[in-house]
């Protein structure tokens, strides 16, 4: 599991023009699944993206979590960021999961980072053809892989 993580302002999803979600303060994420995730990755992730400590303290540094400024996420699948550019110029798709299996993984991710900020979280639709505008503040923007944990 890929997750690219960027600390916004704000943040939005469109769907056929019409707005799905947005959120203020917090973190837009969009996650690409393959074949490979568990629940274990899913358990790691969520917890990893809730308490990253990338807003800053009253000394501008680094040092607080999303729990620490109740802040919001915003969930967009993204099954390019599993893109092999190794051949060519025209991306293979190969890693990245089928819907059969990559939808049920994104509800679950979507319930445990709801679970972890213990609040509901903005998502995209699975699939959908979408327009995602965000303000990244910083820039801060992050790349988390499952398979680098251990």
């Amino acid at each position: 599991m890929i997750a690219v993580i960027q600390r916004v302002s704000e943040s939005s999803v469109k769907i056929e023009g019409k707005v799905k979600a947005i959120i203020g303060l917090g973190l837009m994420v969009l996650l690409g699944i393959e074949d490979a995730d568990t629940q274990e990755d899913i358990d790691w992730l969520s917890k990893k993206i809730v308490n990253l400590r990338i807003f800053p303290d009253e000394n501008e540094v680094m040092n607080r979590s999303l729990l620490d400024v109740n802040g919001e996420i915003l969930l967009i699948s993204q099954f390019t960021l599993h893109a092999s550019t190794k051949k060519g110029n025209r991306p293979s798709y190969i890693k990245a999961a089928k819907p059969d299996f990559a939808i049920p993984m994104y509800e679950k991710m979507i319930l445990a980072l709801e679970s972890e900020l213990g609040k509901t979280i903005g998502t995209g639709e699975f699939g959908a053809d979408m327009k995602v505008s965000l303000v990244n503040d910083g820039p801060v923007t992050i790349v988390i892989d499952s398979k680098d944990r251990k």
